[in-house]
């Protein structure tokens, strides 16, 4: 089966899902399309216990095609968070940059740490011996809020614009933190040797602070190259280039966040470009265009979801533990984003109910799975992988429902 095939077949049971949500449930797009990949997958497996065993390899065969982690972080991460950020204020973003910076940065570090030891501790009263490091990778990929689910959801929200910033801020600076944090901690694993702090904070460096002056980069030359052209088909095909080509050249050549740089890239296209070179109807082209472009992954990525379930390995201790951890992650959570922003609350009003806002709020999706897939093949990358599925599919379908009542409760309040 050739990929085109598989993303065919992926494209095609992504968009009945779609279809049968709109008519039938009314449920926000990606969740129902994670529930029905979810639902499907269950029914696949029940098959294969009850003696049909052709479906379920038959899926098998179509899934084994497609390598999610690939998929997501060398594929179509890149045109995801440029999508995502073409539409984030720069003015209100920088009215916030103080609280996006510490929960961005100094919150995805912190909740790296302890989610760490409080796994560690818990996995050790549940005898699950898995070592201290590898509860450390398990805390990277799990702290960052996932832009791709929470401005998925953030869409539908009609949340105040203030409110709205923070959560697509944070989430869009945070996954790139998220993902050099885990790339320094997996190279540690990988390597072998003892870290030292030098070598932790030179690649730390190398990879945020060379992703967002890359993007920068990239932005301006958008910017300069659109200037002079007034064609909205080379416009939008500029803007291709930059999320395609700039986030391989960030992966593979200089060795520096590519979703560092496709966040700043797209938010300087977003603001500088479209208010100050295109004309009104180059921004509707380009709006058309890159929304469209990002329901269609989202789709398909939220698909992706539901039927990884088929590839995992359960067993009942490792599901326990699993369940066991969604609470743990929203502790951490909660921790790491009360602090901060009780200390900001002391300057400036905020929407009611910020901090909980923030902390149900905070989404983990396929990025976080993605993650855990590309850890090395071992004894504790199956544990991590269930524990991971636990808390994703525990935030989409619940925490994605849920939150946009709380948001709704916190908009008819008056500001404190």
């Amino acid at each position: 089966m050739t990929v085109y095939e598989v993303i065919s077949a992926l494209l095609i049971l992504a968009t009945v899902f779609a279809y049968l949500n709109h008519r039938l449930f009314k449920m926000q797009t990606t969740i129902a399309v994670t529930l029905g990949a979810l639902f499907t997958s269950i029914v696949i497996i029940l098959s294969d216990h009850l003696g049909s065993p052709a479906l379920h390899q038959t899926t098998q065969e179509l899934f084994e095609h497609i390598d999610f982690r690939n998929f997501l972080l060398n594929g179509i991460l890149g045109f995801m968070l440029f999508a995502g950020s073409l539409t984030v204020d720069l003015k209100r973003l920088l009215k916030f940059k103080w609280e996006i910076t510490s929960l961005a940065f100094l919150g995805t570090l912190a909740s790296t740490l302890v989610i760490g030891f409080l796994s560690y501790e818990l996995l050790q009263l549940l005898q699950i011996n898995i070592p201290l490091l590898y509860c450390f990778l398990f805390g990277a990929l799990i702290s960052p809020t996932d832009p791709i689910a929470v401005l998925a959801t953030v869409k539908e929200l009609n949340a105040p614009e203030d409110l709205t910033t923070k959560i697509a801020g944070e989430s869009l600076f945070n996954d790139g933190v998220g993902l050099v944090i885990f790339v320094t901690l997996y190279h540690v694993v990988d390597s072998g040797q003892p870290p030292t702090w030098q070598s932790i904070a030179l690649l730390f460096g190398q990879e945020a602070a060379g992703g967002i002056l890359y993007g920068l980069i990239l932005g301006f030359i958008a910017y300069f190259l659109i200037k002079h052209i007034h064609d909205a088909k080379i416009e939008i095909l500029i803007t291709l280039c930059i999320a395609s080509g700039g986030y391989l050249i960030a992966q593979e050549f200089l060795h520096v966040s590519g979703p560092l740089a496709m966040v700043v890239s797209g938010i300087i296209t977003g603001n500088l470009t479209r208010h100050q070179v295109l004309s009104s109807e180059g921004n509707q082209h380009l709006d058309t265009f890159w929304e469209l472009i990002d329901e269609v992954l989202n789709m398909m990525l939220f698909a992706m979801i539901g039927f990884e379930f088929i590839s995992l390995t359960l067993s009942l201790s490792d599901f326990a533990a699993g369940l066991l951890m969604i609470p743990l992650a929203l502790i951490a959570r909660f921790i790491t984003v009360a602090l901060p922003m009780s200390l900001f609350k002391m300057q400036r009003k905020y929407t009611p109910f910020v901090i909980t806002i923030l902390t149900w709020g905070g989404l983990r999706g396929g990025l976080a799975l993605a993650m855990a897939l590309s850890l090395p093949e071992g004894p504790y990358r199956n544990h991590i992988l269930i524990f991971t599925y636990c808390i994703v599919l525990f935030s989409v379908v619940i925490q994605g429902t849920t939150c946009k009542s709380l948001v709704k409760l916190g908009s008819k309040q008056p500001i404190q």
